[in-house]
C-alpha cells in the first residue's frame, strides 16, 4: 500500500497511464473500494486538506483534462467532397470529362457538345448542393458529447473550499458534493452524511442508492456502494470524496469507449441505392459501349459516334435520383418532426421502415421515471390512484391508513418542490430519494400536511439507511415523550416488531400475523411493486441507542410503490406486434420488476416469459444466445444487463438478419445505441451521450413517438418505390427510340442527351419529390417488416418499370418515325437542322413529359383506382406536372431555349396527338390494376 507522497500513478498495481492527451487518466480503480478512509488517501498521495496548488497543476499536467476526447466531425468541405463520391456522381463526372475532351478532339467543335458537358456537371453540382445541404442541416442536432460532464465543482485545495472548472480536476482531488450536484469523475467516498446517488445513467436502475465511506468488497468499482461516478447525480445528503479516475478512464469513459469503437451501421435502404447505382451505372456502361461498336462499322467517325454512344449513356441514368432521394428523406424528417422524432441522419428514416426488432430499455422509456405508491396495505387493501409527483389522486382516509402514511412522510428526508410546468400548469419534483418523494406525495393524497406534522413532532436523532439493516430510523419529539418512525425493507423491518396496531387497537404479533404480512409483501412485489413496511415505538428519551429504537417496533403495514407506465405505451407497443415487430425489453432492473412493467404495457402477455439475467448471458455462448433468440413468438425480458451485454444482443440479432432498433436514455445505452441498425434516444430525459450515439432522438420522449416514426418510415420507402418506378419508366422512354433509329439507319439520334438532363431534372424531379410526399396508405401498419433481403427493385417493381416505360417507349418512338417518314425526305438527307428533325425530336421530348403526368398519377397506387385515391388528392403532384409541360412548351416556343435544345414550336394538333398517346400508360395501369383486384377478390371468395 502506498504512503504520503508516493507517486499515485502506482495504485492498483503499479500500471502508469500517463497520457498527453486531452482525456485524463488516473489511477487504477479496483482496489479502491476495498481501503479505508485514511488508506484512500495515503494511496492517491492526497490528505483531507485536498492537494496543493502545484500537485494540481503537476497532475493535471500528467493525467490531462477531465474531460472526453471531443467528438471528431467532418468539416463542410469534407463533407460537401463525400457528395461527390457517390457512385452516380463518378459516372457523371467521368462523363462531363470525356464529352469534353470529345468536345476539344472535333473538327469542327460542336457546341452542343460542350453544352452537354457543362449540363452534366451542373447535374453533379446540384445533386451534391442538395445532399449537403440536407446533412449539414440534420447533423447541426446533434448535441455536445462534453457537455454531460459538469462545468464546475467544488473541491479542496490547500484545506479551502473552491470552485474550479469540473475539466481540472485531477486524481487525489477532494470533491465535496450535496444533494443535486452532479458527480465531476469517479470517486471514492471518505465522508458520507446520508449520502445518496443515483446511478441511472450508467446502470439503468431507476432507484437511488445510499452511499457509505467504509470498506466495502465488491466485484467491480460500479457495484461498490463507497464510489460515485461521473454522469451520475447526488440525490440525497451530503460528503466527500477523492477523485481516483478522470476522462476517458472513469466508468463513463468506458462506456464512450464502447460507443466510440462500435462501428455505424448502414442502413437497408443504402445497401439497396449502392447495389442500384452499381447495376444502373454498369448497365449504362455496358449499352453505351455497346452503342460506340455498333455505329463505328456505318462508316461514323470515332468523335460522333462517342458522342451519340455517351447520349445512350445519360439516358440510362437517372442524374434527378440522387436530388431527389434526398428531399424526399427530408420531407420523411420534417413529417417526423412534426410527430417528435428529430432523425439525425437522412437514411435512418427508412430505416424504421423496415424494424423487425425493438430492443427497449425500461426506465424512462417505457415508464416515466417517477416513483408512485399505487397500494397501501393496513390490515387490508387500499388502491392509491394519480401518478407521478402532482400530489393529485385519492386514497382512503381510513385511520389506519392515515396513521401509516403520516409516520411513513415523517421519517423521509426528500421535498417536494412545486415548479412551473408546460403552458403554464404546475409541475412537481422531488428533492431527495425518488421513494420517499413517492411517500410524501401519497401522504399529501391523504391529506396530510408533512411539514406541519414535523413542526408539531420535530425530529431530534436519525440513524440513516445502509444495506445490512435495510431501515431507516427518525426519532421525534412528541408531546411529553419520543417516538421513532421506521421504514424498510419488510422481513428485516418485521423480524425487530412485537406487535401490530390498526384500527386504532394495539395487539400482540403472532406467527399467523406475520405469515400474512409476508404473503401480502409477497404478493404485491410479484406485481413489480417495490414493498417498504412502515412501523413505530414510543421512547423514554431523546437519545436512545439504534437497536432499541429498532427494537420493540408496531407494525402498521406496507406500501407498494412502482415506476408507473406512460399511458400512451400500450397502444403503442400493440401498433407494433399487429406491424410484426418484436418487442424485447433490455433494462438493468430486477427481473420482477420488468416482468411486471412488461406486462402493463403489453410487451408480455402470456404466463411464462423468457427472463434471461446479465449473469445467464455471460454464460452462454454465441450459439446458445442465437438460440435463445430464434423464436420470434417467444416474448423475452433481458434484466440485470451491461451496455456489453446489449451490444452483444444487437449484434447477434443482426447476424440472424434483423434489423434492429435499440430506445435508451442513459450512457449505459450508448454504444448499443450506435451499434443498432437505428438507436432512437430519449430528447427530454437522455443524457447527451446517449443522444450523440442514436440517430433518431425523441423530443417528448414517448415510446408512442417510436410506433408513429415507423408508420412514416414504412411509407416512406414506400414513396421511394413508387417515384423511382416514376423515373425509371421514362427513361426507357428516352432509351428505345435511341436503339430503334440505330437499328433502323437513322444518323442522327430521336433525343438528345441535353434534352434528356431537361427531362431528368426540369420535368421529372418536382413529380418525383410530389410522390415522396404521399400519405400513409391506410394499411402500412397492417403488414409485415420488409425482409433486410427484399431488393429494392424487386421483381414487381422492375415488371411495373417495363410495363409503363414500354408503354411510353412505344408511343414516342412511332410518333418520331411517322412524323420523319410523313416528310418523305430520305433517311440520309437529314441533318440537326433539318426543320422536320427539329420537329420531331420535340415531339419525343414533349410526348415523354406528357405521358410522364399521367405516369406519376398511375404509380400513387400499386392496386386502388386513381378515381378511389382522387385525381385532386395530391394537389402538389398537379403543380409539379404542370410546370413540367409549362417548361416543354417554353422549349418549344422560346427562341433561346430553342437554339440551347435544337427544338422547334409545335402545332395544336401536335399536342393533342400526343396528349391522347400520354394517357395511354395510365389507362393500361387502371386495367391492370383492376385485374389484380378482380383476381383478389376471387381468391378471397374460393377460400370462404
Amino acid at each position: 500500500m502506498m504512503r504520503t507522497g508516493a507517486d499515485p500513478s502506482v495504485a492498483g498495481g503499479g500500471e502508469d497511464r500517463t497520457s498527453g492527451s486531452t482525456s485524463g487518466t488516473g489511477p487504477s480503480p479496483d482496489p479502491i473500494p476495498q481501503l479505508t478512509a485514511g488508506d484512500v488517501f495515503s494511496t492517491l498521495t492526497t490528505s483531507r486538506r485536498g492537494l496543493s496548488a502545484a500537485q494540481a497543476r503537476a497532475r493535471l499536467e500528467r493525467y490531462g483534462t477531465n474531460e472526453l476526447p471531443r467528438v471528431r466531425r467532418r468539416s463542410a468541405w469534407r463533407q460537401l467532397g463525400a457528395q461527390f463520391a457517390d457512385l452516380f456522381a463518378v459516372v457523371l463526372i467521368v462523363a462531363a470529362c470525356v464529352t469534353f475532351l470529345a468536345y476539344r478532339l472535333q473538327e469542327p467543335r460542336d457546341v452542343a457538345t460542350l453544352q452537354l458537358a457543362v449540363a452534366i456537371l451542373g447535374v453533379v453540382v446540384l445533386n451534391a448542393v442538395i445532399g449537403f445541404a440536407q446533412e449539414y442541416s440534420a447533423e447541426r442536432t446533434a448535441q455536445a458529447l462534453e457537455a454531460m460532464v459538469p462545468h464546475t465543482c467544488r473541491v479542496l485545495r490547500d484545506g479551502e473550499r473552491l470552485e474550479v472548472p469540473a475539466r481540472e480536476l485531477a486524481p487525489g482531488d477532494v470533491v465535496v458534493l450535496e444533494a443535486g450536484d452532479a458527480v465531476p469523475a469517479d470517486c471514492r467516498v471518505v465522508e458520507a452524511h446520508e449520502l445518496t446517488a443515483n446511478n441511472a445513467p450508467l446502470t439503468g436502475e431507476s432507484n437511488a442508492v445510499v452511499r457509505t465511506a467504509d470498506p466495502v468488497a465488491a466485484a467491480s468499482s460500479l457495484e461498490a456502494r463507497n464510489c460515485v461516478f461521473m454522469g451520475t447525480d447526488v440525490v440525497a445528503g451530503s460528503g466527500r470524496a477523492v477523485v481516483y479516475a478522470t476522462g476517458a478512464t472513469t466508468e463513463f469513459g468506458r462506456i464512450y469507449r464502447l460507443a466510440a469503437a462500435a462501428p455505424k451501421q448502414k442502413t437497408p435502404l443504402q445497401h439497396q441505392v449502392a447495389s442500384m447505382a452499381r447495376r444502373v451505372a454498369g448497365a449504362a456502361l455496358a449499352i453505351g459501349a455497346l452503342m460506340f461498336a455498333v455505329r463505328l462499322p456505318t462508316g461514323e467517325s470515332l468523335v460522333p459516334a462517342f458522342v451519340f454512344a455517351l447520349g445512350v449513356m445519360v439516358a440510362m441514368v437517372p442524374e434527378g435520383l440522387p436530388a431527389t432521394l434526398s428531399v424526399s428523406l427530408a420531407i420523411g424528417v420534417r413529417r417526423m418532426a412534426r410527430r417528435h422524432a428529430l432523425i439525425k441522419q437522412l437514411l435512418a428514416v427508412e430505416a424504421l421502415g423496415s424494424t423487425t426488432v425493438v430492443c427497449t430499455d425500461k426506465t424512462g422509456t417505457l415508464t416515466q421515471a417517477e416513483m408512485t405508491v399505487t397500494q397501501v396495505w393496513a390490515g387490508g387493501t387500499h388502491a392509491v390512484s394519480g401518478v407521478g409527483y402532482a400530489p393529485s389522486g385519492e386514497v382512503s382516509d381510513a385511520v389506519p391508513v392515515r396513521e401509516l402514511l403520516r409516520v411513513a412522510g415523517l421519517c423521509c428526508n426528500a421535498r417536494l418542490v412545486p415548479s412551473g410546468g408546460p403552458g403554464g400548469r404546475e409541475h412537481w419534483r422531488v428533492l431527495g430519494d425518488t421513494t420517499e418523494g413517492a411517500l410524501l406525495v401519497v401522504a399529501a393524497k391523504a391529506g396530510l400536511d408533512t411539514g406541519a406534522e414535523e413542526e408539531t413532532a420535530p425530529r431530534v436523532t436519525e440513524f440513516p439507511f445502509d444495506s445490512t439493516r435495510k431501515l431507516m430510523t427518525t426519532v421525534h419529539k412528541r408531546g411529553a415523550g419520543h417516538q421513532a418512525c421506521v421504514k424498510g425493507a419488510p422481513v428485516e423491518l418485521l423480524a425487530r416488531c412485537t406487535d401490530l396496531e390498526w384500527d386504532g387497537r394495539r395487539e400482540p404479533l403472532t406467527e399467523q400475523d406475520r405469515a400474512a404480512v409476508v404473503a401480502t409483501s409477497d404478493t404485491m412485489a410479484s406485481q413489480g411493486l417495490r414493498v417498504l413496511a412502515v412501523a413505530r415505538r414510543g421512547l423514554a428519551g431523546p437519545r436512545p441507542a439504534q437497536d432499541e429504537a429498532e427494537s420493540g417496533l408496531t407494525l402498521l403495514g406496507l406500501v407498494g410503490m412502482l415506476d408507473p407506465p406512460r399511458p400512451e405505451v400500450t397502444d403503442a407497443v400493440a401498433a407494433c406486434r399487429r406491424a410484426g415487430i418484436r418487442i424485447v425489453m433490455v433494462t438493468g432492473d430486477h427481473p420482477l420488476t420488468g416482468e411486471a412493467v412488461a406486462r402493463r404495457v403489453g410487451i408480455v402477455r402470456g404466463p411464462h416469459p423468457v427472463v434471461v439475467t446479465g449473469a445467464r448471458l455471460d454464460a452462454m455462448d454465441d450459439e446458445a444466445l442465437d438460440a435463445l433468440l430464434a423464436d420470434p413468438s417467444s416474448e423475452l425480458l433481458l434484466c440485470r444487463v451491461s451496455p456489453e451485454h446489449k451490444m452483444r444482443v444487437v449484434t447477434a440479432f443482426q447476424r440472424r438478419g434483423e434489423v434492429v432498433a435499440v430506445t435508451g436514455d442513459g450512457a449505459n445505452d450508448a454504444p448499443a445505441l450506435k451499434h443498432a441498425d437505428i438507436g432512437v434516444a430519449m430528447g427530454a430525459s437522455g443524457t447527451d451521450v446517449a443522444r450523440e450515439a442514436a440517430s433518431m432522438v425523441l423530443l417528448d420522449d414517448s415510446f408512442a413517438s417510436i410506433a408513429a416514426a415507423v408508420r412514416l418510415g414504412r411509407t416512406v420507402y414506400q414513396n421511394i418505390r413508387k417515384f423511382l418506378v416514376y423515373l425509371f419508366s421514362h427513361n426507357i422512354g428516352e432509351l428505345v427510340p435511341i436503339l430503334a433509329a440505330t437499328f433502323a439507319g437513322f444518323p442522327l439520334v430521336p433525343i438528345s442527351a441535353v434534352q434528356i438532363l431537361a427531362i431528368d431534372l426540369g420535368s421529372d424531379v418536382l413529380p418525383a419529390l410530389a410522390l415522396g410526399a404521399e400519405p400513409p396508405e391506410p394499411d402500412v401498419m397492417e403488414r409485415p417488416p420488409r425482409s433486410r433481403r427484399e431488393r429494392l427493385f424487386s421483381a414487381g417493381v422492375v415488371g411495373r418499370i417495363l410495363f409503363l416505360g414500354g408503354i411510353q417507349a412505344l408511343c414516342v418512338t412511332a410518333v418520331f418515325f411517322w412524323h420523319i417518314g410523313s416528310s418523305g425526305i430520305p433517311f440520309d438527307d437529314f441533318t440537326k437542322d433539318t426543320p422536320v428533325y427539329r420537329e420531331a425530336i420535340t415531339m419525343v421530348q414533349a410526348g415523354i413529359v406528357l405521358s410522364q403526368f399521367f405516369n406519376a398519377l398511375a404509380v400513387r397506387t400499386d392496386r386502388q383506382s386513381i378515381l378511389k385515391v382522387g385525381l385532386l388528392s395530391n394537389p402538389a403532384l398537379l403543380a409539379a406536372g404542370g410546370f413540367g409541360i409549362a417548361l416543354m412548351a417554353a422549349i418549344s416556343y422560346v427562341p433561346t431555349l430553342q437554339d440551347v435544345f435544337n427544338t422547334a414550336p409545335l402545332e395544336a394538333a401536335d399536342w393533342a396527338v400526343l396528349a391522347g398517346l400520354g394517357t395511354l400508360p395510365l389507362i393500361a395501369d387502371e386495367v391492370r390494376k383492376w385485374w389484380l383486384r378482380r383476381r383478389t377478390d376471387h381468391r378471397k371468395g374460393v377460400s370462404r
